[in-house]
């Protein structure tokens, strides 16, 4: 059993022995800008696998039996294909796992992968839930992917999704947030709601001189290439919209947003932060797909001085009316087992440093 002063999430030099001792088992070397400060990014493998819907293997069960089971066909990945909205494709990963007994992970999408609606999770075998990797598990990853808005590109060793390593539970409880808080200013609400989180609320009361609000996806739009950094000109993908005099937006159902946080918020260097829901009860709308913040996020000494939440909306089955300022989600914070060597925003191109409101790398704005 950890002690409480060995739990944590593994930074990037952690990750990196961890891959040494073979705890992390890449089909090639890793790539440059690959480890993140507290998270690995996932890549890719070379074939893909169209399926009938999504799936759970579930106990004594792999994930390629279910792929045999529910495959539609097959194809390559080698030198690029087009993932279309709505279908469901499974595909297996470079990295494979041989963790350690102590050491557990769970995964998330990269926040590009978020921005552009993909909607993507990583199944391991023999398991009832996505996106956790239960301690000691050796075995193989795959990517669950599904475009809900715009048909992507992606190739072998393209990069969807990120894994972060810990060790024992290391989430901060209410006191220890609270204590925090008062210490780093986590972020710039006088009257923030800290309890087993920081409360986020949606900002609809105009950024900029020209009072935007955010970006609802255009339906019907061309492929996005997943490697291609500024490559697209927003208006034919997005409009922008602005804001209403009662600070209002409704949702409508099957749309997908780009919103921004009310509140600029920072991850100091010795923690990590993750998104989660705030309550499910509380809306027919779901928040933020991409929900790791890494150390340094919005932190002064990494370049920032607070950065907003950019919030990844989609409506449920109903339209439904967000007001300025409604909590949508909670920020948890989790304690880093050390500081990261770099922290996010300190030269290793990190893309939404110092945020607003701001769409995916992939778009000139």
């Amino acid at each position: 059993m950890p002690t409480q002063a060995n739990k944590g999430i593994l930074p990037d030099r952690m990750i990196a022995a961890l891959a040494e001792a073979g705890g992390i088992l890449p089909a090639t070397d890793f790539v440059p800008g690959q480890i993140q400060p507290a998270s690995l990014d996932l890549r890719l493998g070379e074939i893909a696998y169209r399926v009938r819907a999504s799936f759970l293997p579930g106990p004594n069960t792999t994930v390629a039996e279910r792929i045999d089971e529910l495959k539609l066909h097959e194809f390559s990945l080698a030198e690029g294909a087009v993932l279309e909205t709505n279908c469901v494709y499974i595909v297996p990963l470079l990295e494979s796992m041989a963790l350690p007994d102590d050491i557990a992970a769970a995964a998330n999408p990269k926040s590009s992968t978020g921005r552009l609606d993909v909607f993507t999770r990583v199944i391991a075998d023999e398991t009832r839930g996505f996106d956790r990797i239960r301690a000691g598990y050796h075995g193989p990853l795959y990517a669950e992917i599904s475009p809900k808005t715009f048909p992507v590109l992606v190739r072998e060793g393209s990069r969807l999704s990120q894994i972060r390593f810990r060790r024992g539970h290391a989430q901060l409880d209410a006191a220890a947030l609270r204590e925090l808080h008062a210490r780093e200013r986590l972020t710039d609400d006088a009257d923030a709601n800290v309890a087993e989180g920081i409360a986020v609320g949606v900002d609809l009361s105009g950024i900029g001189p020209g009072g935007l609000v955010g970006y609802r996806a255009k339906r019907h739009t061309g492929v996005i290439d997943v490697e291609r950094r500024g490559g697209y000109d927003l208006a034919d993908f997005w409009e922008p919209m602005l804001a209403r005099s009662d600070r209002s937006l409704i949702l409508d159902p099957d749309e997908f947003y780009i919103l921004a946080s009310k509140e600029a918020v920072q991850v100091p260097p010795d923690y990590a932060a993750e998104m989660v829901p705030f309550d499910p009860l509380v809306g027919e709308f779901r928040v933020h797909y991409a929900g790791f913040f890494d150390p340094g996020f919005g932190y002064e000494g990494a370049g920032g001085r607070g950065a907003r939440a950019v919030l990844e909306v989609r409506s449920r089955e109903v339209p439904f009316i967000l007001e300025h300022g409604q909590t949508v989600g909670s920020l948890v914070y989790e304690k880093m087992l050390a500081r990261p060597e770099q922290l996010y925003g300190q030269g290793i191109g990190s893309n939404y440093q110092a945020q607003g409101l701001k769409l995916s790398k992939h778009f000139r704005v």
